[in-house]
């Protein structure tokens, strides 16, 4: 059962960085079925954690730092998944 969700939590972290990269080419056709899959599977854990950031600094301007807060969490949770399984 570890196994299973570490896969599942290490695929997630390289979905989210393949988003994260395609952020810095501006070229990408954001409208293209796979950047929008990205988009579907990633905007329902980052958004949250965007808004949150954002409402307790809003001095950070245009940086977006809810990929970090998601890979941490996911680095906790792989932790947290070994130690128990």
């Amino acid at each position: 059962m570890g196994q299973v969700l570490l896969a599942i939590l290490n695929l997630y972290s390289v979905i989210l960085l393949i988003r994260v990269l395609l952020s810095w080419f501006p070229d990408i056709d954001h409208y293209s079925q796979p950047v929008q899959l990205l988009y579907a599977v990633t905007e329902p854990v980052l958004s949250p954690i965007r808004t949150f950031l954002r409402q307790q600094f809003p001095e950070m301007g245009m940086f977006d730092f809810s990929p970090l807060v998601v890979f941490f969490g996911i680095m906790i949770l792989s932790q947290l998944i070994v130690a128990v399984f």
